[in-house]
């Protein structure tokens, strides 16, 4: 009986491996596939915007570019350490410094890139006769070169404060647990600066795109002012509000997860962080294409011709 007892242990504990190896397969694959798809969205579009002249020559379409270029290398970064942590391979704290840096870097580059896009749609509205002057390709790859420059003094004031670590106390260098972004901030100093810089950048973002909006209200009432010019960058400027959210709940959802950490079993936290991975993470990555690959009557035609050409390559026996 004793002998039989101990078999049923070993059966449930095989039993509850297997039930928990079977909900990582389905989860992976579930939250793989939106991310591959939204992946090829944004290549497309990346290519869509080098495929014309006026998406080269366009400020508005450059910055789009950037964004979407830092956008995409975030989703393919976060993506890539989501599956080493499905597979529970555990890296080592240089090869993890590494990944975190450029995560930071890429996230980063998000908020600022939309100040400069909401600057430009408040500049087309409220000064028309300026922005040709003003809103330069010159000007433009300059803004863009401040917003990388910010963004790597970020990661490298980062990695100051990380050197800082007594990294010599450890056993191993092998970490005892999965890469991620919040794993490489081992110290107060660094968890204070943190939240310290997020806390600066999004408030500066909030600011500036509110102002934007504000400013382009007010100069709609104007009887000069082009009424659907105005409305549509009224709409932009909204869009970029709700991306600059998501982007902070993105920065957030770490924090959010730790803290119902203490309070929920283990397996539900699982699911809830690869729910909130999805909605908070992945999907705010793809807004930029969609918002402007429906919206906008230039790149519509050329990104649904590219979408329909790259299907009939990968199915060429079709047709």
């Amino acid at each position: 009986m004793l002998y039989f007892n101990q078999s049923q242990n070993v059966n449930i504990t095989a039993e509850q491996r297997y039930q928990g190896l079977l909900e990582r397969l389905l989860l992976s694959t579930l939250i793989g596939m939106p991310c591959c798809l939204f992946l090829f969205i944004n290549g497309t579009m990346l290519f869509t915007l080098r495929s014309k002249s006026v998406f080269c020559e366009t400020s508005r379409y450059i910055l789009l570019y950037n964004l979407l270029f830092a956008d995409t290398l975030l989703l393919a970064l976060s993506q890539l350490l989501y599956i080493l942590a499905v597979c529970r391979i555990r890296l080592t704290y240089p090869v993890c410094g590494v990944f975190a840096m450029l995560t930071n870097l890429t996230n980063e580059i998000s908020p600022l890139t939309l100040v400069v896009m909401s600057l430009e749609r408040y500049v087309a509205v409220c000064y028309p006769l300026r922005h040709a002057t003003i809103i330069t390709i010159r000007n433009t790859g300059m803004a863009i070169c401040v917003v990388w420059t910010v963004s790597l003094l970020n990661v490298l004031i980062r990695v100051l404060l990380l050197l800082n670590f007594a990294f010599e106390d450890l056993q191993s260098l092998q970490m005892t647990d999965y890469c991620s972004d919040i794993a490489m901030i081992p110290g107060p100093m660094s968890d204070l600066y943190d939240k310290a810089y997020t806390c600066f950048v999004f408030i500066l973002a909030s600011v500036a795109i509110t102002s934007s909006y504000v400013g382009v209200i007010v100069a709609a009432r104007s009887a000069s002012t082009d009424k659907a010019s105005a409305q549509k960058a009224r709409n932009t400027l909204l869009l970029h509000l709700v991306q600059l959210g998501l982007s902070l709940l993105s920065t957030m959802h770490t924090s959010i997860v730790l803290s119902l950490a203490t309070t929920l079993q283990r397996l539900l936290i699982v699911r809830i962080k690869s729910i909130f991975y999805v909605f908070i993470c992945i999907l705010p990555r793809c807004l930029s294409s969609l918002i402007y690959g429906l919206r906008d009557q230039t790149i519509r035609p050329a990104l649904i011709n590219h979408l329909c050409g790259q299907l009939k390559i990968s199915c060429p026996g079709k047709g």
